[in-house]
């Protein structure tokens, strides 16, 4: 039997240092674990301090709120309104404006194919001073035979000419004057005739109403043009034109509260193009009668003030008040919501947010606006809490 190779079982001693260095490393990344661990930990630890909170921006609202009665919706509209047609019928040669044109009351915006009734028009006139003519003609005759008659009547008395001498010359004066009636009433005829002839002529000639601006533009050169447009491809309004000077409010007020609105009411109005701004506005009338469908009275509101901006189908947001509001009182304020309010031990007071801390701001001197209050002390655009909890203290941090 061979002996055994033990030679084998030797323990490789120079493999030591390697597995110690890799040992010496393992303290490092327990270390960096473990400043990990504690970072994460105060992080969490800092946000946990902070409570969370609902909040909501500092709005501008109006005094008026605290005086409105009612409030009702609706559009502008003009009451003075026209859709300009005319009542001649033909192709429309020439039009002058475009939608937002400011016209004058009788000037000339657009004109219709006019050559026939102009040539009917010359006619006319040509016809007038053939009568004229033929008048003086007439006149000149009776003139002439008042002369005769004069003479002969002159020389009857005399017996130096017949009878039937003088009755011709009775018969041709009276023929003369005849002659002068038919040229007068011939004249008069022919002066109609043109009059007729240059209304036909002016009909063409399409102008504005009264001094509006024009707000819609119906028909362009070339489209035929009726009375009632009631042939197939015409046109009967040519432009829609309204007198900016008549713009008002339409509000549908609910009849049953039709007893909070009377005519000459102060109200406020707001427009949904420019709610920026607030207009005052006064009740003109109510509309005696009721819309069955919707249960409202038509109620017409009149612009205390006008702005140019102001155009007809705005819509608009009516405050019927209590009263007259100052200067002072159609400036909007800082206001926050009521469920902004907190009261403890008799104050009042909100919180307001702050490089993540609360601030308590007192509300000693709040003013209801409907279902916002005002408060001094607040700027707009900054954030309060809203339904502050009873933990919430001065200087606490919130997020």
């Amino acid at each position: 039997m061979d002996n055994p190779d033990i030679s084998k079982l030797a323990i490789d001693r120079s493999a030591t240092p390697l597995r110690r260095a890799r040992r010496r490393r393992w303290p490092w990344l327990v270390g960096a674990v473990v400043l990990i661990a504690v970072g994460v930990l105060a992080y969490e630890k800092i946000r946990g301090g902070a409570t969370t909170v609902e909040t909501v921006p500092v709005t501008a609202a109006y005094p008026s709120l605290a005086v409105t009665l009612l409030n009702a919706t609706g559009y502008v509209v003009a009451q003075r309104k026209a859709a300009v047609a005319s009542k001649a019928t033909g192709r429309l040669e020439w039009l002058g404006v475009l939608e937002g044109s400011r016209v004058k009351r009788n000037e000339v915006i657009a004109r219709i194919e006019n050559r026939d009734v102009t040539a009917s028009r010359d006619q006319a006139k040509a016809n007038v001073g053939v009568a004229a003519a033929n008048l003086e003609q007439a006149r000149a005759e009776a003139r002439e035979a008042e002369a005769n008659l004069a003479r002969s009547q002159d020389l009857a008395e005399k017996k130096y000419i017949s009878g039937s001498t003088l009755d011709a010359a009775i018969a041709r004066a009276d023929k003369a004057r005849a002659g002068v009636r038919s040229g007068e009433a011939a004249l008069n005829a022919a002066q109609a005739n043109l009059k007729a002839a240059e209304v036909a002529l002016d009909q063409t000639l399409i102008r504005a109403p009264f001094d509006g601006v024009v707000l819609t533009k119906s028909a362009n050169v070339g489209d035929n043009i009726t009375p009632f447009s009631s042939a197939a491809d015409t046109k009967g309004a040519v432009v829609t034109i309204a007198d900016m000077e008549t713009l008002e409010v339409e509000a549908d007020v609910a009849e049953s509260s039709l007893g909070k609105v009377n005519v000459g009411q102060p109200c406020e109005i707001q427009l949904d193009a420019l709610s920026e701004q607030r207009f005052a506005g006064v009740v003109q009338r109510i509309v005696p009668t009721v819309d069955r469908a919707k249960a409202t009275v038509l109620v017409k509101i009149r612009f205390v003030e006008r702005d140019p901006r102001v155009v007809p189908d705005m819509a608009a947001k009516v405050a019927f008040l209590e009263r007259a509001l100052s200067a002072e009182e159609r400036k909007p304020v800082p206001a926050v919501p009521k469920s902004a309010l907190a009261e403890r031990d008799g104050a009042k007071y909100v919180f307001r947010v702050k490089d993540g801390r609360a601030q308590r701001v007192s509300a000693s001197g709040a003013r209801p606006l409907g279902e916002f209050v005002q408060i001094e002390g607040l700027a707009l655009g900054e954030r309060v809490i809203l339904k502050p909890l009873e933990r919430i203290a001065d200087g606490m941090p919130v997020k």
